[in-house]
């Protein structure tokens, strides 16, 4: 449905509106989560990184140091879970595990990662 711009099989469940105000950063002054972020949640990446409305929005790739690309959303969840929607290169994933804690098991995330963007043909 992120991908979609709001549309589930068809059917509008987002507007276009407010789906772009949900991808776009509403922390303060147009911070990053470098400087609002708390480092006992940290998931691996603060620089470069915002937050919309219910998840973590790319601003700044190279800041991050992240394979991704601007506008990219993305949140990680307990036991090692994660997704994230990329509208430049049209790729939504869900990983879900059961690896607690997730912290011990953060590479995971990152190879899963490099492992989709690797597979990505132009």
């Amino acid at each position: 449905m992120l991908l979609n711009g709001g549309l589930s099989d068809g059917d509008r469940l987002l507007g276009p509106r407010t789906l772009a105000l949900m991808m776009r950063n509403h922390l303060p002054g147009g911070a990053d989560l470098s400087a609002v972020g708390d480092p006992l949640y940290h998931q691996g990446f603060f620089d470069g990184v915002g937050f919309g409305l219910g998840f973590a929005v790319v601003l700044d790739a190279a800041a991050g140091r992240i394979h991704a690309t601007e506008g990219e959303c993305s949140w990680g969840g307990m036991a090692s879970t994660a997704f994230w929607v990329d509208p430049v290169e049209e790729v939504s994933v869900v990983f879900l595990a059961q690896l607690v804690p997730s912290s011990t098991h953060i590479s995971l995330r990152w190879d899963l990662r490099t492992l989709v963007n690797q597979a990505i043909v132009d």
